[in-house]
């Protein structure tokens, strides 16, 4: 249906006031940016100024990513394409990550030593296992094993210890006693997977405004065949379906006080959205910076979200998590016995530099 003339007017009132308080704060934004030009801020913000017409396309559209946009036929491979400014080097590079990223790792010990080192216990065996073509994850269909859904457990903070090592960031979740901090349904051959869960739904109707209702399904998660005995009484569940990675750079790169100016936690522009900068610590040095990555921000660079990832998805030590039994607790002393992956001729770690750097490089 057309819009009527004095709803256009409305619309068109409100955009100018938008438009009109974007350009004003446009300079504020950009106070703590000290190594941009009065010319470069004076770019960026005809770029971020909100359009007054919309019947033909902004200057820089087709170039949201900048000199690092893909211009390539869109494919199967679109998450896949590199950024369009890589050297010639750094192609290589792109593409040897690609192929470790594909990689599927395998249990020790292994006739293959450079794939050597899988779990014991593990979510997938590669990368790409979760993020299919670097897309999203998805639920386990009926009666499958979860690949590139699973759950993270923790416990309430259960000491002093505890609660201080949350207040100060040297922990963000207290892992369950006995199964850790990730729940894998997978183990190596002569190990239990730590078991399965089933999801069932619960319909929730929703009353619209129109008289009408919407069915949405609420998930429960079911716990079951558990292979280490059973869950400490008050464990939290969280579901995490495997994000897409495309973009990730580009996260990385923005400025942190492009971050902190953002944030409102308590709403006083009055536009109904409050949040606030996750602080977490960067395990390269100790210090407080801002999380990025993740889907609660709980790794503040591509290289921690990654070890994170070899060591809790795949059971792959790395140089920056150099755990050879990956996310196995004390409480599993079988699945601390398992031969790992480890070489020492090749260094600390079963996937040690530059597989490391060259995944982080590809992500």
């Amino acid at each position: 249906m057309e819009p009527g003339p004095r709803l256009t007017a409305l619309a068109c009132a409100a955009l100018s006031m938008c438009i009109a308080a974007h350009a004003a704060a446009a300079d504020d934004m950009f106070s703590h940016r000290d190594e941009l030009s009065a010319k470069d801020k004076a770019k960026i913000s005809r770029v971020l100024t909100p359009p007054a017409d919309f019947e033909a396309p902004e200057t820089f559209e087709p170039m949201q990513g900048g000199a690092g946009t893909s211009t390539r036929r869109p494919s199967r491979d679109s998450f896949s394409h590199s950024n369009a400014n890589l050297s010639f080097e750094e192609q290589h590079d792109f593409r040897v990550g690609n192929g470790l990223f594909k990689k599927l790792w395998t249990s020790s010990p292994s006739s293959t030593r450079a794939s050597d080192g899988l779990g014991p216990l593990y979510n997938a065996r590669s990368c790409q296992g979760c993020h299919l073509k670097d897309g999203r994850g998805r639920p386990p269909l009926p009666g499958e094993k979860a690949v590139s859904l699973f759950l993270r457990f923790s416990v309430p903070p259960q000491t002093d210890a505890d609660k201080e090592a949350l207040a100060s960031k040297e922990l963000l979740r207290v892992p369950e006693p006995t199964y850790g901090g990730q729940f894998q349904a997978f183990a190596v051959q002569g190990l239990p997977g730590e078991g399965r869960f089933d999801i069932e739904t619960e319909d929730i109707v929703v009353p619209l405004s129109g008289g009408e209702t919407a069915v949405l399904q609420k998930p429960i998660y079911k716990i079951r065949d558990l292979g280490f005995g059973e869950l400490h009484p008050d464990t939290l569940i969280s579901p995490r379906v495997a994000p897409p990675m495309s973009g990730l750079g580009l996260l990385q790169a923005i400025h942190p006080g492009d971050i902190q100016a953002l944030a409102d936690p308590d709403d006083l522009d009055e536009d109904g959205i409050s949040g606030k900068v996750s602080r977490v610590r960067d395990p390269a040095t100790g210090d407080l910076a801002i999380g990025r990555f993740g889907w609660k921000a709980t790794n503040a660079t591509i290289r921690s979200q990654t070890a994170d990832a070899f060591l809790g998805d795949i059971g792959i030590s790395t140089p920056d998590k150099p755990l050879n039994y990956g996310d196995c607790t004390e409480a599993q002393s079988d699945c601390r016995a398992m031969p790992h992956g480890e070489q020492a001729n090749l260094g600390v770690s079963e996937a040690p530099d530059p597989v490391m750097e060259l995944v982080t490089f590809y992500s």
